[in-house]
């Protein structure tokens, strides 16, 4: 089976984020009020093929703690469903 995964990394709590931090210093000078507590992340989207949804679960998750995060400072939450499109 085919599933299309998002994998969302964000920073762990008390890690510092100079990139959200710079974000929300900015927002009321372009008009934003009461916006707090941003925070930056990323968003990696893609394909993955496995016998279920569990395996795909598990695969991703591999993935996440080897490669696609940085387990010491970064969290990750799988999304995971079924492709509409099966990979050719």
């Amino acid at each position: 089976m085919t599933f299309d995964a998002v994998v969302h990394v964000s920073l762990r709590p008390g890690i510092a984020d100079p990139q959200g931090a710079t974000i929300e210093r900015a927002l009321p000078a372009l008009g934003f009020e009461g916006v707090s507590g941003v925070g930056v992340g990323k968003a990696i989207s893609f394909r993955v093929e496995a016998a279920d949804e569990a395996a795909a679960r598990s695969l991703v998750e591999d993935l996440c703690h080897r490669f696609l995060t940085n387990p010491v400072i970064e969290d990750s939450s799988i999304t995971l469903q079924p492709a509409d499109v099966p990979v050719a």
